[in-house]
């Protein structure tokens, strides 16, 4: 089953089939039992009727968004490269070999595009690309209840030139997007799980690259952990797990680019840059 939000409402999806959820996805996410009540909502149908194409949003509404990093080897590499001449490129191996993970805050709801939505490149930054990611969603217990698509939106020159800016090069205006939907199962993806990526300029395919969840050093419930110590999420929360796929120093994102990503059994996020 999938959830989306459509026109501030949540919908399920199974089997092709869409049906209304009276619930928030706050509310959803508060339900221990969130997936036997969705399976009851379509079991109990009737679905809705045939209508236009839908237009989803991000699925999202009072949920902070945190991100991890360095969690795949690709993404250390790039990250020592990026910060070689500033001398930052020991902070990122350590972070890849320590047992304590990176984590950041990168997004409340109003800085999130949805679908089909426009991410955007900082204006004062001349070096920026997407990070393709697994999004997890937690519920405010601590326990993984459902996976989804995240653009995590990053500005290269601006932490490579300090690993203090960091907050900079990630955190700013449609800097995060998220979606078509949320996967609601009760168990884990399997590690065979591919992501791919795909940049398109003026309609020709700029860049594309693919990794597996195989390729992730760390456990999805073990970046849980470390994100719940100290931390409450009274609505839940996202959590970015990381990317393996980058693309080479010479590209840079432009306005008008598209980007799309899919991860096998959710669907396929694509945003355009403003």
């Amino acid at each position: 089953m999938k959830l989306y939000r459509r026109q501030g409402r949540m919908l399920v999806e199974d089997k092709g089939q869409y049906y209304a959820v009276d619930e928030s996805l706050d509310a959803l996410i508060a339900l221990e039992e969130m997936y036997l009540r969705l399976q009851s909502i379509v079991s109990s149908g009737p679905p809705l009727g045939p209508a236009a194409p839908l237009i989803f949003e991000a699925p999202i509404e009072h949920q902070e968004v945190w991100a991890a990093g360095v969690t795949y080897y690709r993404s250390r590499s790039a990250r020592i490269e990026e910060s070689r001449d500033a001398g930052g490129g020991d902070f990122y191996d350590r972070v890849y070999f320590a047992e304590r993970p990176e984590l950041f805050f990168k997004a409340v709801a109003h800085k999130v595009a949805g679908p089909d939505g426009k991410v955007r490149i900082r204006s004062d930054a001349k070096w920026s690309v997407p990070e393709p990611e697994l999004a997890l969603l937690i519920n405010p217990s601590g326990r993984i209840v459902g996976y989804t698509i995240g653009n995590d939106m990053s500005s290269r020159d601006i932490e490579g030139e300090n690993p203090l800016y960091l907050p900079q090069a990630k955190v700013y205006d449609q800097s995060c997007a998220l979606g078509p939907g949320i996967l609601i199962q009760p168990d884990p993806l399997p590690s065979s799980t591919r992501i791919r990526m795909e940049i398109l300029r003026s309609g020709i395919v700029e860049f594309s690259g693919s990794t597996t969840l195989t390729e992730m050093k760390r456990d999805p419930p073990v970046l849980v952990e470390y994100l719940f110590r100290d931390h409450s999420f009274p609505f839940g929360c996202f959590l970015l797990t990381g990317t393996g796929i980058v693309p080479p120093d010479n590209f840079s994102l432009r306005s008008g680019d598209e980007v799309h990503i899919s991860i096998d059994g959710i669907g396929t996020l694509m945003n355009e840059v403003a």
